[in-house]
């Protein structure tokens, strides 16, 4: 269901974005402010959040749901809040997942405590996300910019902080990346091509403050895929700081990317239009332009990028992982996370990761399904170890079974039939004993399995 407003709806509201993602969020509401709303992004999420989501929910909510409505309620709870001053942007899904439910959730529940007058812009992937376009002619190319500039410096973040010489030193670069970033998006230029040639001048910059992040990048700690539900893995009060845990443990994250959702979503949206024979449609003639569109702005993007990120390189295109998964949960009558989850696998499997971990919220359908597809996964990919990490708000301490995972990861990485390729700034791998001094960690476990 689809609840996007018009226009004239929005003048003179403040629109609110839910934080899925520092980094993603903040960019999407710099492209908004580019087409003139007046966007923010909410607070991080904290256990008052939990409290009132929890307050107005049955219990089998997923972390998400909760969440959201419970950032939604502190918003609307605080004082001189003025609904009829208000939007909330809810996204939503068409697919088995119960995000698709959540925007008429918060639309109940705000109906039932006497704050009709908010409105919800509740776009889908339907069309994807086509929609939320209705605001500003340019507003989808100028947040689809801003997603992927977005997933690059995450990227860098995450690859420049396990080996930074300072701890503190790759946080401080990305906090200062994301507000050069957004500023540039927000900066009204005369032509989509200006945006491009300004961004590609920004995030070449925020390249080479990475760059001088002094680091010491020794090869052969263990790389772990981080994939699952697209919400809980991007989002680190609901996943517990599960990267930061990991990196502590002595490992690096590559933390599949908020963009690919996004070619997820191009792509279900073909598939649905073929499957009611409108394979020769107006929409989708518009659907393949916006897909051609997107695909040149990305590679125009990355192309800075080419060195620095040698061996995180993600597939060409979403046919690659679902024809990879095609054998383990058949994507043309099955839609959602998991089939990204099974079609991954091999992705990473042939990029040289020596485990990967799947984060869903606790009873998530996508996370349950792909937990019952990676012993046979992990069996098929040299006994790769797979983990699923299910979280529901309860802060439980990761750290004693992600050291457990990683023994089997270090054990995997010892025979595992595809070297990683590593960027140029790499040294050659130290011996076991420095990478065991430097980790606390040693090698040590025999047998490589799915967890």
């Amino acid at each position: 269901m689809s609840h996007a407003t018009s226009t004239p709806s929005l003048t003179g509201r403040q629109l609110y974005l839910p934080r899925m993602s520092d980094c993603g969020a903040e960019v999407l509401a710099a492209a908004f402010r580019s087409a003139g709303l007046d966007a923010t992004v909410l607070p991080a999420p904290d256990a008052r959040t939990l409290e009132l989501g929890a307050r107005h929910l049955t219990g089998d909510e997923c972390l998400p749901a909760k969440v959201t409505l419970g950032d939604f309620l502190k918003l609307v709870e605080a004082p001189g809040f003025r609904p009829e001053k208000a939007a909330l942007f809810m996204p939503g899904s068409e697919g088995p997942c119960r995000f698709g439910q959540y925007g008429p959730q918060i639309r109940s529940v705000l109906h039932r405590l006497g704050y009709p007058d908010v409105l919800l812009m509740s776009p889908t992937d339907g069309d994807g996300y086509r929609q939320a376009g209705a605001f500003a002619p340019h507003l989808m190319r100028t947040a689809w910019r801003g997603v992927v500039s977005s997933d690059l410096v995450r990227k860098l973040l995450l690859k420049t902080r396990p080996y930074e010489c300072v701890a503190g030193d790759a946080d401080h670069a990305y906090a200062a990346a994301l507000r050069t970033l957004c500023d540039a998006l927000e900066t009204a230029e005369p032509s989509p091509r200006a945006q491009l040639r300004s961004l590609l001048d920004t995030l070449t910059a925020i390249r080479d403050r990475f760059r001088a992040v002094p680091t010491r990048c020794e090869r052969g700690r263990p790389l772990i895929g981080i994939q699952g539900e697209l919400f809980c893995r991007m989002e680190d009060f609901s996943n517990g700081d599960l990267i930061r845990h990991v990196e502590a443990c002595g490992a690096e994250a590559w933390l599949s990317d908020i963009s690919e959702w996004i070619w997820y979503s191009n792509s279900a949206e073909g598939q649905r239009l073929r499957h009611h024979g409108r394979r020769w449609s107006v929409s989708m003639m518009q659907a393949t332009l916006r897909d051609r569109v997107q695909r040149s702005d990305q590679c125009a993007l990355h192309a800075p990028f080419a060195e620095d990120l040698r061996g995180y390189e993600e597939p060409e295109n979403t046919e690659v992982i679902l024809q990879a998964g095609l054998g383990y949960l058949p994507f043309t009558c099955t839609e959602g996370e998991m089939v990204l989850s099974a079609g991954k696998v091999d992705h990473f499997f042939r990029h040289g990761v020596d485990g990967i971990i799947d984060v869903s919220p606790f009873s998530c359908m996508n996370g349950i399904v792909s937990e019952a597809l990676y012993p046979r996964l992990s069996q098929d990919h040299a006994g790769l170890p797979v983990k699923s990490v299910y979280v529901d708000g309860t802060g439980r301490d990761l750290t004693p079974e992600l050291e457990i995972f990683l023994e089997l990861a270090r054990t995997y990485q010892a025979n595992k039939p595809h070297a990683r390729v590593y960027p140029p700034t790499f040294r050659k791998q130290p011996g076991v004993s420095a990478l065991a001094r430097e980790t606390g960690l040693a090698p040590s476990l025999s047998l490589a399995s799915s967890v």
